[in-house]
């Protein structure tokens, strides 16, 4: 099944091996395209509305860097998106993020899957993907 068909995402993750495998998850599922950044380099100055991407996997911590301003302003701005981390306290996240899912290191891709589509829901894919 092809659950994330025509789907553009970002994944924001710092350990190289997670990102290439949630890049392949996402690809097997129909993602057309996957942008993985290592850091927040490029992306916290721009407007959410410049981002063109249907949804987004963040890690909390990119090494130091807390990566919540940035959910922050995907939330603002309604551009859906899951954390999948080994950081925080899913109780706290689910007080600053209501309706977001945080998926817990290790995790399966199934559980991956499974939370970006239930945060897009229908929403329609994007046609293009600024990098």
């Amino acid at each position: 099944m092809r659950e994330l068909e025509g789907l553009r995402i970002l994944v924001l993750e710092d350990e190289f091996l997670i990102a290439m495998d949630v890049e392949q998850v996402c690809r097997d599922h129909g993602a057309v395209d996957v942008v993985i950044k290592r850091s927040l380099s490029g992306l916290e100055n721009r407007p959410v509305n410049d981002l063109d991407f249907d949804a987004a996997v963040l890690d909390m911590r990119l090494g130091s860097t807390s990566t919540l301003d940035f959910a922050r302003s995907l939330l603002a701005g309604g551009i859906p998106f899951v954390f999948a981390t080994g950081y925080g306290d899913p109780a706290e996240t689910a007080e600053s993020f209501p309706g977001v899912p945080v998926i817990t290191k290790p995790y399966m891709g199934s559980d991956l899957v499974e939370a970006l589509v239930r945060v897009v829901g229908t929403r329609s894919p994007r046609l293009t993907l600024s990098r």
